[in-house]
């Protein structure tokens, strides 16, 4: 007969296995309604372009309360994912600091929705300079943060082929991310469509993580390492 103790201590991979698995789905389902809140966002102000606004001018005039939701969801599923991957692969170097990177990503994120940006072309507010600071810190942490975790995975055999996917996506990220920062200097650029790309790029990036989580959760070995 099994003691209390060797009983707690069989069902704690399991519980463990089965909380990674949630936080991933959790993650996975905030990306789907990230992009939805973005699509409906398109409809709500059709007179912002795809082109050249920011996402972030959604959150000024009619419905602005609908983007400061999405910066929300962005941070909570940012720290979601964060948690599930630390849950779910071997820890090094590169993974901690990757893991740190796209915490700061994500509180970045979160805080966006209490500071208004400023419409390219008219005045410029305090609450429009800290939303700049804000979101250059957030896209650059994320944009290095993925490719270090990606790294991190090739060496992991429980993620197998996805590692280097996560770190072509990542890698691509990183170079929407720096089309980005070159459309600051030339006005006419297509910086809205850049900065789509760039997002879309992190937030596949994360749903292909959490799906990988989702569908093959750690092993008990892997949990005690």
């Amino acid at each position: 007969m099994n003691s209390p103790s060797t009983t707690v201590t069989a069902t704690e991979p399991d519980t463990a296995r089965q909380a990674a698995k949630t936080l991933a789905l959790a993650a996975f389902a905030g990306v789907i309604c990230y992009v939805a809140i973005d699509v409906v966002l398109k409809f709500l102000r059709p007179e912002y372009s795809l082109l050249h606004n920011a996402e972030s001018d959604y959150g000024r005039g009619p419905w602005f309360w609908v983007m400061d939701l999405n910066f929300l969801l962005r941070c909570a599923l940012s720290l979601t994912i964060a948690v599930a991957i630390s849950r779910s692969a071997r820890m090094d170097g590169r993974l901690r600091a990757g893991q740190v990177l796209l915490v700061i990503w994500a509180i970045c994120s979160g805080l966006l929705a209490f500071f208004a940006d400023d419409i390219e072309g008219t005045p410029q507010h305090g609450s429009g300079v800290v939303h700049i600071a804000l979101a250059l810190i957030a896209f650059t942490c994320v944009a290095v943060g993925t490719i270090l975790i990606s790294i991190s995975l090739l060496s992991d055999d429980n993620w197998g082929a996805t590692g280097k996917l996560l770190l072509a996506t990542s890698a691509a990220g990183f170079a929407a991310f720096l089309l980005l920062g070159s459309a600051t200097r030339h006005p006419h650029a297509p910086g809205g469509l850049y900065e789509r790309i760039f997002l879309g790029l992190e937030l596949l990036w994360i749903a292909i993580a959490a799906w990988h989580i989702a569908a093959k959760p750690p092993t008990p070995q892997q949990l005690k390492a």
